[in-house]
């Protein structure tokens, strides 16, 4: 088992328990701290209840830290009647978070499998996207975990991943350089190994980082 997989067995049981986690009234004081480092009063009235609703926006925002990926996929179906062929869901929306700068990471994923025994229905692919986009991420990193999950759990002849994003640490900051897509890919198996069914999966979904991805 590698160590981010320790590390996020460990996360899991410390989020359960409660231990380590700061409670709400700690994580709406710590928003409070920022209001006035910005230069901004808490007390007045259009920010009294800023940090409740902040805190309550990074419940739905970093989401995917309460579920497991590998559960996502692990009610399958046997029965394809001998279905072989590519199987592709594309332009996935995923909003996610740079564990850099933590301002918006907006774009879509294009997630494909050729399975071997097994399918698994279609809005498990999107909660699988979700589940690791509503972390902390960078897409590097999230194009190889929604890759090597898929191919470890369903275990198909062949895994391919491409994700096309807008990053707001880009477009808002630093070099403010707004249209700017960042398109990464995973190809595993007969995806890595065999260049017709790569092309096809590429035919599939377009010519990837074409179509402009808005960074709103």
């Amino acid at each position: 088992m590698t160590d981010e997989k320790n590390a996020e067995k460990t996360r899991k049981k410390k989020s359960k328990s409660g231990a380590g986690r700061p409670s709400r009234e700690q994580a709406e004081d710590a928003v409070r701290v920022l209001l006035r480092w910005a230069g901004d009063d808490p007390a007045r009235e259009g920010l009294i209840d800023t940090p409740a609703r902040v805190v309550r926006a990074y419940e739905e925002f970093f989401a995917g830290y309460d579920h497991d990926p590998s559960e996502i996929l692990s009610r399958t179906f046997s029965e394809v009647d001998g279905y072989d062929e590519m199987i592709v869901l594309k332009d996935i929306r995923f909003e996610s978070y740079c564990e850099h700068h933590m301002v918006p990471i907006i774009g879509r994923a294009h997630v494909a499998y050729l399975p071997e025994h097994r399918v698994v229905g279609i809005s498990k692919l999107a909660r699988l996207v979700d589940a690791f986009a509503k972390r902390l991420q960078i897409q590097e990193k999230m194009t190889a975990q929604i890759a090597d999950t898929l191919n470890e759990v369903l275990q198909p002849k062949g895994v391919g991943v491409i994700l096309e994003a807008a990053h707001q640490c880009m477009s808002t900051r630093g070099v403010h350089k707004a249209g700017v897509t960042m398109v990464t890919s995973r190809m595993l198996g007969t995806f890595r190994s065999d260049p017709s069914t790569r092309r096809e999966f590429l035919s599939i979904v377009g010519n990837p980082g074409v179509m402009s991805v808005p960074n709103t």
